[in-house]
């Protein structure tokens, strides 16, 4: 076994979902935030597929810096209009001059960058048109072309290109899933089926006081499928209905306020064109919506680095954080007395991934609970997912780990 810097702590007190007060956020799909986030990952899948199939590896590069400046609209029950498109622009480093069999093979990065994304607009959005409404620009630079022979080698663990830290906790507290669950809900294929009128672009902000729960939630609502106020009236009462139902399946008392701003009295609606404020003046930066679990949780640990659009072999800034998320679900699953889990592990740049500078869980516990007895077993579990860490890549390439 390879020999790590591990470590385990208690957290004394209480957890999460035993303070008094408790605050939690989820950006939905259509959020800017989110749209700018799933640019950037969409690039970078889209490079990963190109490299794998012309080359066999997944070369270098890095696409994590992305904004996304907000348009103009004049949306209006019935329908609406774009009067100036958003900007989108998606930056970074990525390998476009390969040495392979004996010749400099050229990598068409722009395109694949600026298909991508308009790819992933199309699946995310229904009414937002990535010809007609976003101006898509990237600005993806040759990276380092030293870096092709360190890719290109299999077998050998790859090597850290930065010293990050990555930050995970499990299991999610009654508030956290009923937060993530609620924007799941109003973006599901079902869901949008039944209620067309709702928007891609909805935020979920949960306050916990005590066992009182206290949720706004903000949906942008589509005017071409809304014909008047009084259909937008029934809409909102419908949904907010679906979503006390969710709510009843938790030990909370819930109270779900939709589209608080809005104003009938003064004829102010939350209304839009394509089921995003971003057509309205509101903008996004890659990095600055949900964490790897899907949520923005103040009351937790975790780390501020941007996931999206790293590349998934070596940086460490994506995979240890995806790593942290996985192991400290693992801790708790495998060790009942543990009541709350947090794992942080940091990396060195030039040493293997799988040889962090520190790999440390800290655990709240069970009553009665006692670190000693569970320190070996949570060492095995950070060793085990340090051992088969380049798992993690597989996963994020195949969307099967929530990166914001």
């Amino acid at each position: 076994m390879t020999q790590r810097s591990l470590h385990v702590e208690e957290i004394r007190g209480l957890g999460v979902a035993d303070l008094d007060v408790e605050i939690v956020e989820r950006k939905g799909k259509g959020h800017p935030d989110s749209l700018i986030d799933g640019a950037s990952e969409a690039v970078s899948l889209g490079l990963c597929d190109y490299y794998l199939k012309h080359f066999g590896a997944i070369l270098h590069h890095n696409v994590d810096k992305g904004i996304l400046v907000g348009g103009k609209s004049e949306p209006k029950f019935g329908g609406g209009r774009i009067i100036s498109p958003i900007y989108l622009m998606v930056a970074g480093r990525a390998t476009e001059l390969v040495p392979f069999k004996g010749r400099d093979v050229e990598v068409p990065v722009e395109e694949i960058a600026r298909e991508s994304i308009r790819d992933f607009i199309r699946q995310t959005m229904r009414f937002l048109d990535p010809d007609k409404h976003i101006m898509i620009d990237t600005k993806i630079k040759q990276g380092s072309r030293d870096l092709v022979a360190v890719f290109m080698r299999t077998g050998t663990m790859p090597v850290s290109n930065d010293t990050s830290i990555g930050v995970g906790y499990a299991p999610l507290t009654p508030t956290e899933n009923l937060v993530l669950s609620s924007e799941k809900l109003l973006n599901s294929p079902t869901f949008k089926k039944k209620y067309p009128e709702v928007g891609e672009d909805v935020k979920v902000m949960g306050l916990r006081r005590g066992k009182k729960l206290e949720t706004t939630v903000a949906a942008a609502m589509v005017g071409s499928k809304i014909p008047d106020a009084s259909h937008y009236v029934s809409v909102i009462e419908d949904v907010s209905e679906e979503l006390d139902k969710l709510a009843s399946r938790e030990r909370l008392d819930v109270n779900f306020k939709l589209n608080a701003a809005d104003n009938p009295k003064h004829g102010e609606y939350y209304l839009t064109v394509t089921g995003t404020s971003a057509e309205q003046g509101d903008d996004g930066n890659t990095g600055r919506g949900n964490r790897v679990n899907g949520l923005i949780s103040p009351m937790r640990q975790y780390s501020m680095e941007a996931t999206a659009g790293k590349n998934p072999v070596n940086h460490t800034g994506k995979i240890l954080n995806a790593l942290a998320v996985l192991t400290a679900r693992e801790i708790v699953k495998q060790c009942p007395s543990v009541k709350e889990s947090y794992v942080r592990v940091l990396s060195r740049i030039g040493k293997p991934i799988d040889q962090p500078l520190i790999a440390s869980a800290a655990v709240v516990l069970e009553d009665g609970g006692k670190v000693s007895k569970v320190n070996s077993d949570i060492e095995s579990i950070m060793n085990d997912s340090l051992d088969d860490i380049r798992r993690v890549t597989n996963l994020i390439l195949q969307k099967k780990i929530e990166l914001f």
